[in-house]
């Protein structure tokens, strides 16, 4: 009676099943009770072939009144409340999924605060470069205006020196010029009167 009764089961869920339109495999998730009861048919009539965590992953075969058949995890094909599933991903598959996508956004965000640190130490050490090489060139050119003050007044202590010779010389001069008039001056008053103290000597003899 028992294997009877077990092939008209089979019979009658395959004739069931013939009637049914099937629909395309398609993912579905138990919803968020703790646990669902699952049957061997598509009525409250079948018997219950076990339970089913919240949550889970199930791939759905196809539904017929407010039933739907699946395939859990487990690989068995048995018969739920379409009520029971949703389309929508449960906690229990989202969780880990946010938890991955925190993770990888964290270790972007890591990876971004680390260049950004790099690229400021870079930009930091081009911006002591650039101030020693400004200070290096403001020390050069401080060094050539002092080297050009103490040229200026090196040219000009020897123009002081020049000018002062300059005048020594002209002084020399006027005073050789002086003293060679005075010599001419003295022979244009002397010597006319040596000529005719000649002349007189000569006619006295």
């Amino acid at each position: 009676m028992l294997i009877l009764r077990s092939i008209y089961i089979t019979l009658l869920t395959s004739l069931t099943l013939a009637a049914f339109n099937v629909n395309a495999a398609e993912n579905r998730y138990v919803t968020e009770d703790f646990s669902t009861s699952l049957r061997t048919g598509p009525g409250d009539n079948y018997k219950v072939a076990g339970t089913i965590s919240a949550g889970e992953k199930v791939e759905l075969l196809s539904s017929a009144n407010k039933y739907a058949q699946i395939i859990d995890s487990r690989g068995r094909t048995v018969w739920i409340l379409l009520d029971q599933l949703t389309t929508e991903p449960s906690a229990k598959v989202r969780v880990p999924e946010l938890e991955q996508q925190v993770k990888e956004l964290t270790d972007r965000l890591a990876s971004v605060d680390s260049d950004w640190n790099q690229r400021t130490t870079d930009m930091r050490q081009k911006v002591d470069s650039s101030n020693s090489v400004i200070n290096g060139l403001k020390q050069e050119n401080q060094q050539l205006k002092d080297e050009l003050a103490a040229a200026k007044k090196k040219v000009s202590e020897i123009s002081v020196q020049l000018d002062d010779k300059q005048r020594a010389i002209i002084q020399q001069w006027f005073m050789y010029g002086g003293g060679v008039a005075g010599v001419g001056l003295i022979l244009g008053l002397i010597l006319p009167h040596l000529v005719r103290r000649r002349k007189k000597d000569r006619w006295m003899n």
